[in-house]
């Protein structure tokens, strides 16, 4: 656990954004299967993560691809929803739940510019349709779909019907990844008109005619990625690439090709027109002309495993040295079958619980959170990068289901913080981070609000660092720093009951810095009472201004409570009434927790005119040198300590339990 020192000897240190990215994880490896001949890799490579959310190869390329990032994040179940997303001007990342039924049958829905369209889980599906990228379309994401049974019955060429699953018409920096195509009427993925830096890759493609066509058009532009893909039950294009300037195919799985006795229309991969194609560690097994180039075209092809192949297996020319454009790694052949089977197509754990990379995709906390639709009810993570973040968060009441997570080793290696007092702008507007939705968490951050109260002469002093209104609030490992009104946790009204659970967390502060009206449990926690300099009075704790009628306000548990304060001048709270509320009737527990010499004997004082006698205030086997029993410190019995425990603090009405996976 990590004590912070006091803001007084060590402030934050103010400066633009220091953002880490971390690298991508390792990826998952079957290790060197047989004894393949792949080509060795010209430099050391970080492993690809099979599961990542960035492209490689061509569409990483002249700028990149990043689909929707930096969009709100939309979830739809409909053809309706879809192509609204689709079409709209500014950036979306868009996920598919379930199957969507496209009406009338074939239909293909256009999609624009900076769009990510995301299938959750491996259930998500296109039926009876498709999507199409008209001239001028780019930074295009299209990833974890089935897209399927446009098919007609009788009509296996397709002469007379045009249905693709995905088409591209001069289109560029497109990634179209673990996707499921199945009985499509025209082709499943066409890539037509001199679109460029597109990569195709980890999809499978069954039970087709025409598979995957790339080029028509005199123009040798087309740069493409193709890899790790599955063609099994299909005829012809897997791919056919005509006129590319490059086409880069590897690691691919060419299975079970339909076998109609056709002795040139069924084949494996073409180089044709002036292609230029590099074919490298892939498998054949039962494919007609696995590999195949026009005269004008050029193929080279290396590492390769062919099985019960016949026909054609050309190989003529130069073409280009990949690695001359991109990094890549190589898995050896005989690895690719198992490979391909188990992680081509729609997967699982693709296209999950949302989460939002600070400060990859979006550069502030801000500009993440507002990136989540109103009325948001799927779990959201806003994954936030080591650095110190100055600026203000609010997530407001109309996006719940958020979690605010710091990945850094330690919680103050993530910092947001500002520096606005309450005069200017009130307590409220004084908040660093304000928190009006419901079921929001975060884990491993700091908050602070660095306002140097020493360094100026105001009237509202109040500098909060965090100021919670939502119900169901959980901190766990984060830290608030501050002096005055440090953490605030309350609730929209008076009579409306929030709770907030903080465990495992480090609070600091002088005058009334932990206060509010929520429902409040902090556990195993560190609260650090700062010295304002003072022999008799340094501060205040707590200040409560819980409803009358909620018999739960604040319980600090099985914590330690620690100050550089002199002994014996600091109060464990007073009972705040907010304008004079009457209603207002302060409930404070401190129970086996740990108590420095800075707490007063008398350690609850009055406030405002409002005497601490008439609040709720108690003490429950606490312990340490501020420890005691006397007159002026309630304890409370054994039988009520059995009704006040976290459980009982929290559970409301729907049996919120947040502690239940620690206890």
């Amino acid at each position: 656990m990590t004590h912070f020192r006091s803001k007084r000897l060590s402030r934050p240190r103010r400066g633009k954004v220091v953002a880490a990215v971390l690298g991508l994880v390792a990826a998952l490896s079957l290790g060197a299967i047989g004894d393949a001949q792949a080509a060795p890799s010209a430099r050391a490579v970080p492993a690809a993560d099979r599961w990542t959310d960035r492209p490689h190869g061509f569409a990483s390329l002249a700028g990149g691809t990043t689909g929707g990032a930096g969009g709100k994040v939309v979830t739809v179940t409909d053809q309706a929803a879809l192509a609204k997303y689709a079409a709209a001007e500014e950036p979306y990342v868009i996920r598919v739940e379930g199957a969507v039924e496209m009406d009338p049958f074939g239909t293909e829905i256009p999609v624009a510019s900076d769009k990510t369209i995301i299938g959750v889980s491996d259930t998500a599906e296109i039926v009876h349709g498709g999507f199409t990228l008209d001239p001028g379309t780019h930074n295009v994401v299209i990833r974890n779909l089935t897209i399927r049974d446009t098919a007609i019955e009788g009509n296996w060429d397709c002469k007379d019907t045009d249905y693709d699953g995905i088409r591209l018409d001069t289109a560029h920096h497109v990634w179209i990844d673990h996707i499921r195509f199945s009985r499509i009427c025209d082709g499943q993925l066409d890539i037509r008109k001199d679109s460029e830096y597109v990569t195709v890759s980890y999809n499978r493609f069954t039970n087709n005619n025409k598979t995957f066509g790339i080029g028509w058009t005199p123009n040798v532009r087309t740069q493409i990625t193709v890899d790790h893909n599955w063609f099994t039950g299909t005829k012809q294009r897997n791919p056919s690439a005509d006129n590319c300037a490059y086409a880069h195919l590897y690691n691919n799985y060419l299975s079970s090709q339909l076998s109609d006795g056709d002795p040139v229309w069924t084949y494996g991969n073409w180089s044709r027109g002036k292609t230029k194609m590099v074919i490298e560690n892939s498998f054949y097994d039962g494919v007609q002309h696995p590999y195949q180039a026009d005269a004008t075209a050029e193929l080279v092809q290396r590492g390769s495993i062919l099985r019960n192949t016949t026909g054609r297996h050309d190989a003529w020319g130069a073409a280009f040295d990949p690695r001359e454009f991109y990094a890549y790694r190589l898995d050896p052949a005989a690895a690719v079958p198992a490979l391909v089977k188990r992680f081509s197509g729609p997967q699982k754990r693709i296209g999950g619980p949302v989460e939002l990379r600070v400060p990859a995709a979006y550069p502030t906390v801000q500009s993440a959170v507002d990136a989540v639709p109103d009325g948001n009810d799927t779990p959201v993570t806003i994954a936030v990068a080591p650095g110190t973040y100055r600026e203000k968060v609010y997530i407001p009441a109309s996006k719940p289901h958020l979690a605010l997570r710091g990945t850094g080793r330690d919680r103050s290696d993530t910092v947001i913080v500002f520096d606005t007092p309450a005069e200017y702008g009130g307590s409220t507007g004084s908040a660093t981070v304000r928190i009006a939705a419901n079921d929001v968490t975060a884990r491993n951050l700091t908050f602070s609000n660095d306002f140097d109260e020493a360094a100026h002469e105001l009237k509202g002093e109040q500098a909060l660092a965090m100021k919670t209104t939502g119900d169901r609030i959980v901190f766990e490992d984060t830290a608030f720093l501050g002096n005055q009104d440090t953490l605030m946790t309350d609730s929209p009204k008076l009579t409306t009951l929030s709770r907030v659970y903080v465990r495992d967390s480090y609070i600091e502060g002088d005058v009334d810095f932990v206060y509010g009206r929520a429902t409040t449990v902090i556990e195993r926690s560190v609260i650090r009472a700062l010295s304002r300099g003072s022999d008799t009075n340094n501060g205040y704790i707590t200040a409560a201004s819980t409803w009358k009628g909620n018999p739960y306000g604040f319980l600090i548990t099985k914590s330690k409570i620690v100050s550089d304060a002199p002994a014996g001048t600091f109060h464990l709270g007073r009972p705040w009434h907010p304008g004079g509320e009457p209603d207002a009737i302060a409930q404070v527990l401190i129970r086996d927790t740990q108590l420095p010499a800075a707490v007063k004997s008398s350690p609850w004082t009055d406030m405002s005119g409002f005497s601490w006698k008439d609040a709720r205030f108690t003490e429950y086997r606490n312990h340490g040198p501020g420890a005691g029993v006397t007159a002026d410190r309630p304890q409370m019995s054994d039988a009520a300590a059995r009704t006040h425990t976290v459980a009982h603090y929290l559970e409301g009405t729907d049996d919120w339990a947040p502690y239940a996976r620690h206890h």
